[in-house]
């Protein structure tokens, strides 16, 4: 049977991924309505939006495009984000995966320089690469985005480049625009050396 997207249970110290659903609807309303001025670039829901939030992502899920998370803080329990695996590629002909995106992150600013995101890269980077065996991992985000091409940059990933007019733009007030991307990866021989970076750094944390 050829390879079928779906995101398991994974579990750190300071974060537990877990497969998003309407359980985690609560958390979500008050985590995307801490202090959003971190959100400029970056579509976030509204408290009030958050339902149809996760629908669309489910929707996407049963699409076999993506799998969605949950954040869960480990210390208090509550989601504070959210996080996913997404456009999965096959290129070796066996039906085997070949690469995933991780994107559709966001994090609550109470929860933002605590060691989930680093955390959260890391379990995924690490099932990627340990199960699932890809070639490459990447990542992306809108090229004006400093803030977020910084977070990605001390994961140890690779800027690749900016590729122009790439993807929908989620900035407030360009619904409809296309914007440049900022494009990142981590191919499998690069792995090693990056888990043992995240690995010291979280052991900082």
């Amino acid at each position: 049977m050829g390879f079928e997207l779906h995101g398991p249970l994974l579990e750190g110290s300071l974060v537990r991924l877990e497969p998003l659903g309407h359980q985690h609807a609560a958390d979500l309303a008050v985590a995307a309505e801490a202090n959003r001025d971190s959100y400029n670039m970056t579509w976030v829901p509204r408290a009030e939006e958050v339902g149809d939030y996760i629908d669309a992502q489910l929707g996407r899920a049963a699409a076999g495009v993506l799998a969605p998370y949950a954040q869960i803080s480990q210390e208090s329990g509550r989601a504070v984000g959210s996080t996913s695996y997404w456009d999965p590629r096959k290129w070796t002909g066996d039906d085997k995966l070949s690469a995933i995106e991780i994107g559709f992150t966001w994090l609550a600013s109470f929860a933002q320089g605590t060691g989930i995101n680093a955390e959260a890269k890391y379990l995924l980077f690490r099932h990627a690469f340990e199960t699932w065996e890809v070639a490459r991992v990447d990542l992306k985000t809108d090229a004006r985005n400093s803030r977020s091409r910084a977070a990605i940059e001390k994961t140890g990933a690779t800027f690749e480049g900016v590729l122009r007019n790439w993807s929908r733009s989620w900035a407030p007030g360009e619904q409809g625009r296309l914007r440049d991307s900022a494009i990142f990866s981590i191919i499998d021989t690069e792995w090693p050396a990056v888990k043992k970076q995240l690995e010291t750094r979280l052991a900082r944390v």
